[in-house]
C-alpha cells in the first residue's frame, strides 16, 4: 500500500528533527533480522538514548540535507534495507550498540555515518564504534585519579602500622 503524501511529509519532519538533534548518525544494513531481533536492538538503543529509524532512502537524504549536512549521503550507505541510528547524548553509543549487536548477528552491518556535519566512511564508523563510551572514560578517569591517593594511603598505613607494632613489642618487654 503506497504511503500518502501527508504521511511522507510527517516522516520527513520527524527525520529532520532526528538529524538535527543527533550527536552522530550511523547507517546499518539489515539483511534479514527477525522482528524480535530488531525490537531487541531498538530496546538496547533506547537504553543508551539512541534510536533507529527505517524510512525511504530518498526521505533520509532529503532530511539530512535539510538538517544541515552539506554533502549528500553516499549511495553505498543506502544499499538494501537500511536503518539510520541516531545517538542523542553520547556520540559513540548508537554506533557501539550496532557494532556489538552485529558481532552476534550476521544480518546486521555498519555502512557508514554522519558526524559533526561530515560523512564518515565505514572504517571511521567502525573506529567510532570501538571508542570507549563516555561512562567508560569517566570510570577510567576516576580510577586514575584515585590510584595515587590509594597508594599514598597504603604507604602511610603501613608506616604507622609498623610504628604501632614496634611500640607494642616494646610495651610487652
Amino acid at each position: 500500500m503506497p504511503v500518502t503524501r501527508q504521511k511522507k511529509e510527517e516522516m520527513l519532519k520527524e527525520l529532520i528533527d532526528k538529524f538535527k538533534r543527533a550527536e552522530s548518525v550511523v547507517f546499518a544494513q539489515n539483511k534479514g533480522l527477525t522482528v524480535n531481533e530488531v525490537q531487541e536492538l531498538r530496546g538496547n538503543l533506547r537504553e543508551k538514548n539512541a534510536d533507529m529509524k527505517v524510512a525511504k532512502k530518498t526521505l533520509m537524504k532529503i532530511a539530512a540535507k535539510e538538517a544541515g549536512y552539506d554533502q549528500e549521503i553516499p549511495s553505498e550507505f543506502m544499499d538494501g534495507a537500511v536503518g539510520a541510528v541516531f545517538s542523542y547524548d553520547d556520540i559513540v553509543s548508537g554506533a557501539k550498540e550496532v557494532y556489538d549487536y552485529a558481532k552476534k548477528h550476521d544480518a546486521l552491518a555498519l555502512l557508514g555515518g554522519l558526524l559533526e556535519g561530515r560523512i564518515m566512511s565505514l572504517e571511521e564508523a567502525n573506529t567510532l564504534a570501538t571508542i570507549p563510551s563516555k561512562e567508560e572514560l569517566l570510570t577510567k578517569l576516576v580510577y586514575v585519579l584515585k590510584s595515587p591517593i590509594s597508594g599514598f594511603h597504603g604507604a602511610l598505613n603501613n608506616t604507622l602500622g609498623g610504628f604501632v607494632r614496634a611500640l607494642d613489642a616494646i610495651a610487652k618487654k
